[in-house]
């Protein structure tokens, strides 16, 4: 692909893509080149069907401290339906990562603020190195949450921390947000990318046709109801079961060996 600007994509042979933001000058702002970027980065895994799990991490000591506002403060009479516009595109820009079928994990290596925050809310999974911080203030910049923060927020963690964090705009720490369910562990920061990349091979290395449909059945909090899950359950486990990778998977069990999965 083009050459990508302020972010990197980077490969294994198994099948994980890490996603690097890669403009640590500005705490991993999210310029319009690293926009443009990301669609770009976003549009090839989306059409790869050899990937098998994505991380999102930073570059330097944030993850990411959200949306470049330099544009907005400089442009005080732009009209609302000029401002609704560019922000519709940069929401659905940064959002399209929910487009992926596999598995995706923020690896929060430093500050996750504002859009940047609602970035990792937006993956699957999120774990944190020890010593990040992640919040939601834009009241405390004159704004309403943008980037699907009033649903994100309370999709993760829950209406009473979602209100708290939205309302009074504080940022908590790794352990904090840990405790809300914010993120789902808390890595020190020495060897915590390695760390994360272990857990992305682990998912790389499962059924990718059960992890996907997986993935479908948990999306935006998951079934409507108890009927409508076992309807989809009822759909999908024998979808799997007629699979290649299941004979492999029990074959595997019955031998004790690591199972070799194709996809098939």
């Amino acid at each position: 692909m083009a050459d990508l600007t302020h972010l990197r994509l980077d490969r294994t042979d198994d099948g994980v893509a890490v996603l690097t933001l890669d403009n640590p000058g500005m705490r991993n702002a999210m310029s319009d080149e690293m926009t443009a970027s990301w669609v770009a980065a976003i549009d090839e895994l989306a059409a790869d069907r050899s990937v098998r799990a994505v991380v999102v991490t930073g570059e330097g000591t944030a993850f990411c401290s959200g949306g470049n506002t330099g544009w907005i403060a400089s442009e005080p009479d732009a009209s609302v339906d000029y401002l609704r516009t560019r922000m519709m595109a940069f929401y659905r820009a940064w959002l399209s990562i929910r487009r992926l079928e596999v598995p995706t994990i923020a690896a929060v290596n430093g500050a996750a603020i504002g859009a940047g925050l609602c970035l990792a809310l937006a993956c699957d999974i999120r774990y944190a190195a020890r010593g990040a911080k992640l919040g939601a203030p834009f009241v405390k910049l004159g704004m309403h949450a943008g980037m699907a923060g009033t649903y994100l927020l309370p999709n993760v963690v829950g209406e009473a921390h979602a209100r708290d964090l939205l309302l009074t705009g504080r940022v908590v720490g790794a352990e904090e947000a840990l405790g809300m369910g914010m993120v789902s562990r808390v890595i020190e920061p020495e060897g915590f990318l390695e760390e994360v990349l272990g857990t992305a091979h682990g998912i790389a290395a499962t059924a990718p046709i059960a992890s996907r449909l997986t993935k479908l059945a948990l999306l935006d909090g998951g079934h409507r109801d108890f009927e409508a899950c076992i309807q989809w359950e009822a759909m999908a486990q024998p979808i799997t079961l007629a699979t290649a990778d299941l004979q492999e998977g029990i074959r595997a069990s019955r031998e004790k060996r690591s199972p070799v999965f194709t996809g098939e």
